[in-house]
């Protein structure tokens, strides 16, 4: 008699929001691939991010502008179809919902139809509050993303906290209420003063996530890499390592190059055998 594994129910946007009003913390994570999908998503990960970040950690750009549309539904196919409880959001790249509300309608549905996606992520407050609205009333779910935004860090500066000053603050705090009234079921706040986190937290009624935002957040999300030690190039002070994956990753290597190298590997375990009569068999063949 066949076994079938329990079902696994699955994160619901009003699981999310009853965890905010029970004050149960979320956790956050970003994936890009099916073997990552599939860790996360055992390990009892609430959201999965299929973040634009993968510019940087998985395609080797410098930032997270070149990437394309065609990379983040390749890449968020792959995550779905790993996942079984987790709700995964697909990431909105740089230019995908700019220019107007029905390309910003039009790329949330391709990563929500054709992406599985359960929802989609785009960067900007109140400037972008008219998209969320419209790909909202499409009928897609809607995750925001506010203080420091990476597609237009160069607008601000650079990669710097965000709302440190009274009235960076305050558009900060608007840019939160503009977004939930469009529709935005959740709110990422990124690198900007755990107090103000705290204030916007307090004052809407959909989860906010931080990264770089502070304890009191509803949840937190970190990139996966960040976190295991695999992106090398630079680590934000938000950021807490738990592993060194990088360096088990280069030592097994490293181990299989000597192993080579000293004729260890493949040995009989990892190798398949003739019978000895049909090995002097083939050799007598040979002999004709």
């Amino acid at each position: 008699m066949s076994v079938h594994p329990e079902p696994v129910n699955k994160v619901l946007i009003s699981d999310l929001l009853n965890m905010k009003g029970e004050g149960k913390k979320i956790s956050m994570i970003t994936a890009y691939s099916y073997p990552q999908g599939l860790i996360v998503d055992e390990a009892g990960i609430d959201i999965i991010l299929v973040g634009d970040s993968l510019g940087m950690v998985e395609l080797g750009y410098k930032d997270t502008v070149p990437v394309t549309m065609a990379e983040m539904l390749h890449h968020t196919r792959a995550v779905v179809r790993a996942v079984a409880r987790a709700h995964v959001v697909g990431d909105m790249p740089f230019m995908s919902y700019n220019i107007s509300v029905e390309q910003a309608v039009t790329n949330a549905g391709i990563l929500y139809k054709d992406g599985g996606a359960d929802s989609v992520k785009l960067e900007g407050g109140m400037e972008m509050a008219d998209k969320v609205a419209a790909i909202h009333k499409a009928g897609i779910p809607v995750f925001g993303h506010i203080g420091l935004t990476p597609q237009t860090a160069a607008l601000m500066g650079g990669f710097k906290v965000q709302g440190r000053s009274l009235d960076n603050a305050k558009k900060v705090m608007d840019d939160a209420f503009a977004l939930e009234d469009a529709g935005a079921f959740a709110l990422i706040l990124e690198a900007i003063p755990k107090q103000l986190s705290q204030l916007i937290t307090e004052k809407v009624s959909i989860p906010t996530i931080g990264i770089g935002g502070g304890v009191y957040c509803d949840g937190q999300v970190l990139v996966l890499h960040d976190m295991v030690g695999l992106f090398r190039r630079f680590t934000p002070k938000f950021v807490k390592v738990y592993a060194d994956v990088y360096t088990t990753q280069l030592n097994a290597v490293k181990e299989f190059i000597r192993d080579i190298e000293d004729a260890t590997f493949p040995g009989d375990d990892q190798s398949f055998s003739m019978k000895e009569e049909a090995v002097e068999e083939l050799k007598q063949s040979l002999k004709k």
